[in-house]
């Protein structure tokens, strides 16, 4: 009874290092801008999908909450904060739609195992970043109106960025699968 409690307190204090070391990592793909045309890139996207195939649909997903609300309470966690705000005023803006995605990419990326061949893998790597698109124009469409070109300016300009980023995925998910089952 002892031992099985002290495992169950060693788990969570583990998952516990892995959501603040995820939320440290995504502040800090979040902040660093590489110079990328038309758009400077950060590898937010990328570091939401490997702590979704590293951790988990579960723990994946969690951590990314986590991140939303660390920024939504203030903390300057987000890619243009505080320069552009902080708090819920940054998180319910253009953004938003994105960060919310963000959730759901994890879930999905988590999905990703051993047993699936390197089609399956991109596959679902596609699915999770489009979700991440999907619900990120979905939100910049309600709020800068749908009379305006949405997918020019929600999508088109990080394309060649994601395709990068989608190239990096495929190469380091196994890794990230082997770590999975250390945790």
């Amino acid at each position: 009874m002892e031992l099985s409690k002290t495992l169950q307190n060693y788990k969570l204090i583990r998952y516990v290092f892995l959501i603040i070391l995820g939320t440290f990592l995504l502040t800090i793909s979040a902040k660093i801008k590489i110079p990328f045309y038309p758009v400077p890139m950060t590898m937010q996207t990328f570091i939401v999908l490997i702590l979704g195939i590293s951790l988990g649909s579960k723990l994946g997903s969690l951590t990314v909450l986590v991140y939303l609300v660390e920024g939504i309470f203030g903390l300057p966690v987000f890619s243009n904060s505080p320069e552009k705000g902080i708090g819920i005023a940054y998180f319910t803006g253009p953004t938003m739609g994105y960060l919310i995605g963000f959730i759901v990419a994890a879930f999905i990326a988590g999905k990703i195992n051993l047993k699936m061949n390197i089609f399956k893998i991109i596959q679902v790597i596609l699915i999770s970043i489009t979700s991440i698109y999907f619900l990120g124009m979905l939100w910049l469409g309600y709020i800068i109106g749908w009379d305006k070109p949405i997918f020019e300016l929600g999508a088109k300009p990080f394309l060649l960025a994601e395709l990068f980023k989608i190239i990096l995925l495929i190469l380091v998910t196994k890794y990230c699968l082997k770590f999975k089952k250390l945790i």
